[in-house]
């Protein structure tokens, strides 16, 4: 294990969602708990059996860490390991806090070219990465992405590295589609009272086509509706964003399309990606940040990103720092 003094660390929906509601689905929030899991520090101190960092480096910290070796984790999808530690996932702690101790096989070394804040945004940016591969995109492929809050977006632009020809996004709030158009989006589509099969036609108009790929980032119902009628038979559906465990959809023209609809669980494998690419300024994840608050701010913080300001709110939790 290491210990890591905290930086920066992004405010995720869900920490929210507890701190509002106080569970998702079936993660309950019995005990006080601490939020936070975006996030990126300093190595204070390293246990005995560490050789890959030391103190003074710089890391990117993966929430998610396995407690035991399962056959998930043999074949590579530790993300799906029942037993697996996530932060600030009910019981477990995150890491908004001064100080914090996590495994160091899960805490990433940070070129010096990469900021602490975009190493608190390669958690978000992960869930592009992971929804992205999960849906095949590929050179020249027709992407739907359903949603411009912090996932929709990253999924824009990781769809936009690998390959995507043309990128269409949907969202009710055009402040954020724009933040779309900044970060690669082709079209944006603002939806108002549409049903699911207007919003459907709507994608296949401005992209000449039915796209062969969609990644519903809502989990609204309707939005799931529309982004089922949306995509192109022999396509596929990711479902990244979840609303409520019963969902009417219409499953049957999925079925006799050959529609695959896939979900996804938060990411694996993705932080070593995810450094190549902006140590290599491939992209470019700064305007995502859009709020800045000190650690004793929180609360400013939470209810700013309550409000639906912005698109990613980032605690400082250094108080001697003062550079992002």
């Amino acid at each position: 294990e290491v210990l890591l003094r905290m930086h920066s660390v992004g405010i995720c929906g869900s920490d929210v969602h507890y701190w509002q509601h106080g569970r998702i689905g079936d993660f309950v929030v019995k005990d006080p708990m601490v939020l936070g899991h975006e996030a990126s520090g300093t190595v204070v101190k390293v246990g005995s059996g560490v050789t890959h960092l030391k103190p003074g480096d710089r890391v990117a910290i993966e929430p998610g860490v396995p407690r035991e070796t399962d056959e998930f984790c043999k074949t590579g999808r530790y993300n799906l390991s029942p037993t697996i530690f996530f932060c600030a996932t009910p019981p477990d702690d995150g890491n908004l806090c001064r100080f914090y101790k996590h495994s160091a096989s899960f805490c990433y070394k940070l070129p010096d070219n990469i900021t602490f804040e975009e190493g608190a945004l390669i958690e978000p940016l992960s869930v592009g990465i992971h929804a992205c591969k999960r849906a095949g995109v590929t050179l020249g492929s027709k992407v739907f992405v359903s949603g411009s809050g912090p996932i929709g977006l990253v999924n824009v632009i990781i769809a936009k590295m690998m390959g995507a020809a043309a990128v269409v996004v949907s969202d009710l709030s055009a402040s954020r589609l724009q933040k779309a158009k900044e970060v690669g989006a082709d079209f944006i589509i603002q939806v108002k009272k549409e049903t699911p099969q207007e919003v459907a036609s709507r994608v296949e108009s401005m992209l000449g086509c039915m796209p062969e790929i969609t990644v519903e980032c809502t989990g609204v119902q309707a939005c799931i509706q529309a982004a089922i009628y949306a995509t192109r038979s022999g396509g596929t559906v990711v479902l990244v964003g979840l609303g409520p465990e019963m969902v009417t959809v219409p499953i049957v023209n999925a079925a006799v399309r050959e529609v695959d609809i896939r979900g996804i669980f938060r990411y694996c494998n993705t932080w070593p990606v995810a450094i190549s690419l902006l140590a290599s300024k491939r992209i470019n994840i700064k305007p995502l940040v859009t709020h800045r608050f000190p650690l004793e701010k929180a609360l400013e913080a939470f209810e700013t990103t309550k409000r639906g300001e912005g698109v990613k709110v980032m605690l400082k939790c250094d108080p001697n720092d003062q550079n992002p």
